[in-house]
């Protein structure tokens, strides 16, 4: 792998952390402005297909939808922007943990931020025996390295220190802030195509209720309703899409520099290789399964799928390396 320094790992994250941002208003005004228009032109074509009025109608719609939708999408994008910590505490589980519990973590997290210079971020816990560990966090105030108890009890100190040192890699780098921002984006995207498909569900409902002669009478009114909700379904469908595409920002070269980082601050690069051989074996992930938090995992359950197509597949769309190839790359260092 080529030699990237911190620095410019730092600027390159930034710089993506930002294309993100600014690809999240564009693809929501770009959907709002297709939906607008799609219904503008259902509205005004007629039997022959001519459109004379749909461009203004498209114009009335758009201006007073757009800032609707847009200010709606914007103020829960802050929210879940700034209340990033909360939510994936409560994704995971996590809870603060206290020197006094365990001052083991606490020691060997102060002596690594000291030795790089970097501020003491919170520590949190999850109490699973499962082993797996993450950073997160987008500044300073937030910035947070959580272990599970599991990995606290089975891995050495080594061991240990090497995990932590990787994970304080990822908030060095930045990887966390440019994670955040993945992660609102797709969960947002995610949340209206469900919304969109209750929606459809219940127009159908609505739809196929009442007498026949009731359905026969509102014929054209129940088409009408439901083409607008298939478009709609289409239409977020394909904004996830497009979000999905941004976890190709997230470049998985950054669990290779973390390695290389961590496995440099603590001076181990084979303990930090034999704490991955171990969490492999039983790696915690989140109950409901949410992939947009699972990604900030040192080890993601799907880089350990192989030997068969859906393996294949997993790895191919996974933020994560297989963890072979990285244990590989530390026993190379």
């Amino acid at each position: 792998m080529k030699y990237v320094g911190l620095y410019t790992q730092q600027r390159r994250n930034n710089t993506r952390s930002f294309l993100l941002l600014a690809l999240f208003p564009i693809i929501i005004v770009g959907l709002i402005a297709l939906f607008c228009y799609i219904l503008a032109y259902m509205q005004t074509a007629d039997e022959y297909g001519a459109t004379a009025y749909t461009t203004p109608l498209f114009t009335n719609l758009f201006t007073e939808i757009a800032p609707w939708g847009i200010g709606i999408v914007g103020v829960w994008f802050l929210i879940a922007y700034f209340a990033n910590t909360s939510m994936i505490a409560n994704a995971t589980g996590a809870r603060p943990l206290q020197r006094r519990e365990n001052p083991r973590v606490y020691n060997i997290v102060e002596n690594l931020t000291m030795s790089c210079g970097m501020k003491m971020p919170q520590v949190n816990v999850i109490d699973t025996p499962m082993l797996n560990a993450f950073a997160s966090g987008i500044n300073d105030k937030t910035y947070t390295v959580t272990v599970t108890t599991g990995l606290c009890n089975l891995l050495n100190d080594d061991e240990l220190t090497g995990v932590i040192a990787h994970e304080l890699t990822h908030i060095r780098n930045r990887d966390t802030r440019l994670l955040i921002v993945s992660i609102v984006f797709v969960g947002i995207m995610s949340t209206l195509t469900a919304i969109a498909l209750r929606m459809m569900w219940h127009t159908f409902l609505w739809g196929g209720a009442g007498s026949r002669n009731d359905r026969d009478n509102n014929k054209n009114g129940g088409v009408a309703v439901i083409v607008v909700m298939l478009l709609a379904v289409v239409l977020t469908i394909i904004g996830y899409f497009f979000t999905m595409l941004t976890r190709f920002a997230i470049s998985r070269k950054r669990e290779y520099m973390a390695d290389a980082g961590g496995a440099e601050m603590c001076g181990n690069p084979l303990a930090l290789a034999s704490a991955l051989e171990k969490i492999s074996n039983r790696p915690y992930t989140t109950d409901n399964g949410r992939e947009d938090v699972q990604q900030l995992f040192i080890i993601h359950p799907q880089a350990l799928s192989s030997g068969d197509i859906s393996g294949w597949i997993n790895n191919l769309f996974s933020t994560h390396p297989s963890t072979e190839s990285r244990i590989k790359f530390l026993r190379s260092l």
